[in-house]
């Protein structure tokens, strides 16, 4: 696979690349070495392209988790819900066990997400889990990997992209909570 595109958010790019270039350019050789046609695996079964063979995004998330070197560790925090903020009449009978978030990959304080999923989830990783995770003392800056438009046109339909991505963080502008994130919209 190839990088085909870059958004620095919130000043993303310039503090990975001056805190972290070495792991940038282990992510950078990880994302070339991923064989895209490998993943073209999902047969799919909407109507619009029916028996079409689509890339995998359970797939490319094995081939990426597979190549990226030692030491990048997938993180997982857990979530101890409160119910303090339940109606006074409210009982649920049920414990909130074993719930957690996760980011894929954590090297040095780097988180990486690898996105293939709905536009939400994307959203979710940059404007939020990123910012837990940094405000849990797991991360300083990210990295989001997304399919850009033409490789999401070869995957089943919702897959989110690079582009519509870019466009609302910066329709969004600037938040006080936002952690440094570099964007890489990936391509075959």
């Amino acid at each position: 696979m190839r990088i085909a595109g870059r958004f620095s958010f919130a000043n993303g790019e310039s503090f990975v690349s001056s805190h972290y270039p070495d792991l940038l350019a282990e992510l950078t050789t990880a994302i070339r070495s991923v064989n895209a046609k490998e993943c073209r695996t999902k047969t799919s079964r909407e109507k619009t392209m029916t028996g079409r063979k689509l890339f995998s995004p359970r797939a490319l998330n094995k081939a990426f988790k597979a190549a990226m070197p030692d030491g990048w560790q997938n993180r997982k925090v857990p979530c101890n819900y409160s119910t303090e903020f339940y109606e006074p009449d409210y009982k649920t009978g049920r414990a909130t066990k074993g719930a957690f978030r996760d980011m894929d990959f954590v090297k040095r304080k780097l988180g990486v997400e690898i996105q293939f999923g709905k536009y939400a989830f994307m959203v979710y990783n940059v404007c939020a889990k990123m910012t837990i995770f940094k405000n849990l003392g797991h991360i300083e800056a990210g990295i989001e990997v997304v399919p850009v438009k033409s490789l999401a046109e070869q995957m089943s339909t919702g897959v989110s992209y690079f582009e519509q991505f870019v466009w609302d963080l910066q329709q969004r502008g600037p938040a006080n909570i936002d952690v440094p994130v570099l964007i890489l919209g990936i391509d075959v």
